[in-house]
């Protein structure tokens, strides 16, 4: 049975910055690839960014590009989301997933992933 499990969320000031993780159990991380996504209240869910299983190449939405990283540690089934400047709107449940697929086309759908972890609440505070 895979398992994700997401922790680091929070209450932070506007500016600020949060470290997300994602532990993974189950099969070998490092054969899947990763993604994390946000849910706003009152709005649907969307791509944040993703890591393919390799870790040669990652993704990010447009918007976020340059303020937030994902990377990943295949020795402890793990990946992260760096976020920094953070802002108001970047208010969300944040969830990790996993599935396959490598091409950024892919990975930024949801129906690429098979497991979802249950999400951790990011509160930014203006």
């Amino acid at each position: 049975q895979v398992q994700l499990v997401e922790s680091g969320g929070g209450l932070v000031q506007a500016g600020g910055s949060l470290r997300l993780s994602c532990a993974a159990s189950g099969r070998d991380f490092s054969t899947y690839s990763m993604g994390w996504f946000r849910q706003a209240p009152g709005k649907e869910r969307e791509f944040v960014a993703a890591l393919t299983w390799s870790g040669s190449s990652t993704y990010y939405a447009d918007s976020l590009k340059g303020r937030f990283i994902i990377s990943g540690d295949n020795a402890k089934n793990t990946v992260y989301l760096q976020m920094n400047s953070l802002k108001p709107e970047d208010t969300a449940v944040y969830y990790c997933a996993r599935g396959l697929g490598s091409l950024s086309i892919t990975l930024r759908k949801e129906g690429t992933y098979k497991y979802w972890g249950q999400g951790t609440q990011v509160t930014v505070s203006s």
